[in-house]
C-alpha cells in the first residue's frame, strides 16, 4: 500500500486526498493543517489522525509521501522536512516563492533519489499538448514570438484570504494563477527565460493584481521573443480567461481558450480539442506522481520546470521595483 498523508486541508488539499484514495494501491492515511476546525472535518470524512504540523506528522506516521497545497510560502519547509524524511512529495504551484529554496529542494530529492512533482495540470491537458505537437512539428517553422495572456475575477474573492497576504502568498496573480501561464508558455514552447523587463500593477492591494512581462526565451539555442498579460481583476469566473499564440517563420498556431487554430502556407485549419475538467486533470497529475515515485512512468511535471517558472516569477517582481531588465537564472 502507497500511503500518504495530505499537508494544507483547504479545499483543493481535501479534493487531492479524495482523487489519492480512488486510485489503486493508494491510500491517505493522515492530514496536517493549523486549524482546528479543519483537521475535525477532514479527520471525520476520512477517518484517519491528524496533526497540526508537518512535524507531529513525521513523527507519528509511516508514509510513502505527502502532497503540499497549503500557502505558497510554507511549501519550502514542508517540503524539504518530508524529503529528509526519506517521502516523495507533490506540491501545488507555485513550487516554492524563492529561487534558492527551488534548488535546495530539487537537490535533496536527487540526493535521496526521491520523486519531487509541482502540480502544473496543463502538462495533463489535450489542448496544450497539440499546441506542442504543432510547434515540436516544424509546421510553423522555427518559433520566434509568443504572445499569452491570462485574466479572471480573482482579487476580489482572495484579498480577504491567505493569498491577498503577500507573507503567505509570495506575491499575487502573477504568483497564482499566472503562474500556470508562464509554465505552458515554456512547456509548450520547450524553451528557458533569459531576460525579463516586467510592469506590476497592485491596484491598491497588498498583492499584485496586473503584471505585464517582456520576455526573451532561449530554445535550444534559437531565441524567442514574448509578451505576457495577467490579471486578475478580470471579468472570467471561475476559470481563467486565456490565450496562447506562437508565430513561427512559416506559419502560426493560436489558441483562445477553446479553439486552436494553425496557419501555414496562407492556410488557416481549427481543432477543438475536448476541455477536461479540473478534477479530470488533478487525477491524470496524481495519478502520474504516484506511479513516477514507484519507478513505473516517466514524470511529467518535474521540479525543474517548476524552478523555471519560479526563477521568470521572481526576476520579474526585480524588475518591476527597479525598473530595469533582469537576467533570468532559471538553471537547476
Amino acid at each position: 500500500m502507497f500511503r500518504v498523508a495530505g499537508i494544507g486541508l483547504g479545499s483543493l488539499g481535501v479534493l487531492e486526498c479524495r482523487l489519492l484514495n480512488e486510485l489503486e494501491g493508494v491510500r491517505v492515511v493522515a492530514g496536517v493543517d493549523p486549524a482546528d476546525e479543519v483537521r475535525e472535518k477532514f479527520g471525520d470524512e476520512f477517518d484517519v489522525p491528524t496533526y497540526e504540523t508537518t512535524e507531529e506528522l513525521l513523527d507519528a506516521e509511516f508514509l510513502d509521501a505527502v502532497t503540499i497545497a497549503s500557502p505558497h510560502t510554507k511549501h519550502f519547509d514542508q517540503a524539504l522536512a518530508a524529503l529528509d524524511a526519506d517521502l516523495h512529495v507533490h506540491l501545488e504551484k507555485p513550487m516554492v516563492t524563492d529561487l534558492g529554496g527551488a534548488r535546495a529542494l530539487i537537490d535533496r530529492a536527487d540526493e535521496r533519489g526521491l520523486t519531487l512533482a509541482v502540480g502544473y495540470q496543463r502538462h495533463f491537458d489535450p489542448r496544450f499538448h497539440e499546441l506542442r505537437r504543432v510547434v515540436d512539428s516544424g509546421r510553423i517553422g522555427d518559433p520566434h514570438m509568443v504572445v499569452c495572456h491570462l485574466e479572471q475575477e480573482w482579487i476580489r474573492w482572495t484579498k480577504d484570504e491567505w493569498r491577498g497576504d503577500p507573507s503567505l502568498s509570495g506575491g499575487g496573480q502573477l504568483y497564482d494563477s499566472g503562474s500556470h501561464l508562464l509554465d505552458a508558455m515554456l512547456w509548450v514552447t520547450r524553451s528557458k527565460p533569459v531576460t525579463v523587463a516586467a510592469a506590476v500593477d497592485h491596484r491598491g492591494h497588498d498583492v499584485d493584481v496586473n503584471a505585464a512581462l517582456a520576455v526573451v526565451l532561449d530554445r535550444d539555442g534559437d531565441r524567442l521573443t514574448a509578451s505576457v498579460g495577467v490579471s486578475g481583476d478580470g471579468q472570467s469566473v471561475p476559470d481563467p480567461g486565456e490565450s496562447l499564440r506562437v508565430i513561427g517563420t512559416e506559419g502560426m498556431v493560436a489558441f483562445d481558450g477553446d479553439t486552436i487554430e494553425v496557419t501555414e502556407g496562407g492556410t488557416t485549419y481549427t481543432a477543438t480539442p475536448p476541455t477536461p475538467g479540473f478534477e479530470e486533470l488533478t487525477r491524470k497529475k496524481l495519478r502520474n506522481f504516484v506511479d513516477a515515485a514507484r519507478d513505473e512512468a516517466d514524470l511529467a511535471i518535474p521540479a525543474e520546470d517548476a524552478l523555471r517558472v519560479t526563477a521568470l516569477t521572481e526576476a520579474a517582481y526585480e524588475s518591476a521595483t527597479t525598473g530595469r531588465r533582469v537576467n533570468v537564472d532559471g538553471d537547476a
